[in-house]
Parts: structure tokens; sequence; C-alpha cells
């Protein structure tokens, strides 16, 4: 197996369950020490378990990135534990239930919530922890969705936000040798996902897909794994998309 994350550390956010936690368990696996931040401490303690089973070492920081304050306290704690940081892997985020209320049927304090989370945490925490990234001429990945080519419910459009958002963060860090990308996955075979949209509206996405089949987690942390390492080293202000060429990008282009 290849450790291209050999000395190198990586912090993942929404690391307790997920995705997050199959892209934190793929680092390990390449050799990568751990910064594992969420607001579920539970689930936080289970994944540096099983993290640090595959002789990683790992570090966890809970709070809730939803939280100015809290983003800006998180950021502190990282730093002191980490001043060199080579990938910051933004994934935390609410993808399920309200947030996929259409624009035009949600509050404006719940609006402004999940664009706290979804959209603005990511920035934030990467103004926060740009010190270790520059020291470290590290990266930063944002986890988008193909969801942000649709922007007619609220998670479309904090999405949309935050690929805005890499091409920005990608403009102001280049400078410091930061590159930024974002990952913007199509249908992925979770359980959330499974629990969330059910089987006939799985089957109308898959339906639509160029290729047949279905997504899987490690799709997502292979992708991961590429863009955080010296591989990609040329690559910054990208959407990479993986979603067997889903039209849904279509509309934006």
């Amino acid at each position: 197996m290849s450790r291209r994350y050999e000395g190198k550390v990586v912090v993942v956010t929404g690391a307790a369950q997920g995705l997050g936690r199959a892209l934190a368990l793929g680092y390990a696996r390449e050799g990568a020490a751990l910064g594992l931040i969420d607001v579920k401490a539970e689930g936080l303690a289970e994944t540096k378990s099983m993290a640090e089973a595959l002789g990683a070492k790992v570090e966890t920081f809970v709070g809730d990135l939803s939280q100015e304050a809290t983003v800006a306290a998180l950021g502190t704690e990282v730093l002191a534990r980490f001043p060199s940081i080579d990938v910051l892997y933004n994934n935390a985020g609410a993808a399920y239930g309200e947030v996929n209320t259409p624009i035009d049927q949600v509050s404006w304090d719940k609006f402004q919530f999940f664009l706290g989370l979804n959209t603005l945490s990511p920035l934030f925490l990467a103004r926060a922890l740009r010190p270790a990234l520059k020291a470290a001429k590290g990266c930063v990945i944002n986890q988008s969705s193909m969801a942000s080519y649709q922007p007619a419910v609220v998670y479309g459009v904090t999405k949309a936000a935050l690929n805005q958002l890499t091409w920005g963060m990608a403009r102001l860090m280049g400078g410091d040798g930061i590159r930024v990308n974002a990952v913007a996955p199509g249908l992925m075979e979770t359980e959330a996902s499974a629990s969330s949209l059910g089987a006939e509206r799985h089957e109308a996405i898959r339906a639509m897909q160029m290729l047949p089949g279905h997504g899987a987690p490690e799709d997502i942390v292979n992708l991961g794994l590429f863009l955080g390492s010296d591989e990609a080293r040329f690559i910054t202000a990208e959407v990479m998309h993986c979603d067997a060429g889903h039209p849904f990008r279509a509309w934006r282009q």
C-alpha cells in the first residue's frame, strides 16, 4: 500500500461518521497524523480508535462549526497542536433533512445557519489554520456536491456558494503556496443517503448517470488522497466531480 502521507498532518472535519470517517481512515492508512473535528464527541472517539488501530497518531477537537466563535477557538486549538498542516479537508456540513427545503420555504435564521455551516465554516477554518497550511505548503479540500448545480433547495445554494468560495480561496492563498480545490460527489451508497432519499429517489438519480452503477465512499476517499498529495501539486481552484457523469452539473456549464 502507498504511504504518501507518512510524516504529514491531515485535518478532517465532520469526522465522526460517514464520509468524514472514511476520509480519516483513508489518510490514516497512508501514514498521516490526524486532527479530527466534529460536534459529536462519541462518534469522534470511535473514529479516533479506528484510526489508531491503523497506526495513526490522532488528536480530536469537539465543537460546533456553525458558530463563528467556535470555529475561531477550534482554529487556535488545532494550531497549538499542529504548527504545520498538509491537508485541511472541510467535510463537515448538513446534507439531509431540513437543509433540502426549497429556498422559498425556509426561514431567514435557518438559511443563515446552513450557510454558516456548509459555506462559511470551510472559509473561516481555513483562514484560522492558514499559518500552518502555509508552513507546509499544504492544501484545502472543500466538500461540495452535485447539488451545487441545482440550487433550488438550501443545500444546493450552500454548495454552489462553496464552489465560488473555493475559487476565491485558491486565488487569495496561492501566494502562500496553498492549493484549494473542491470535491463534488454524486450519488453515494451510504447509510445516510439511503435512509434520507429512499429507494425510488435513488433509482431516479442513478438512471440519469452516464455510467451505470453507484458511487461509494472509497471513490471520494481516493480522490481526496490524490488531491491532497504531491501528485496534484499543480492543481488548484478546481471543482473535481465524482458523479458518473451526472447531467446535473450541465445546468451551470
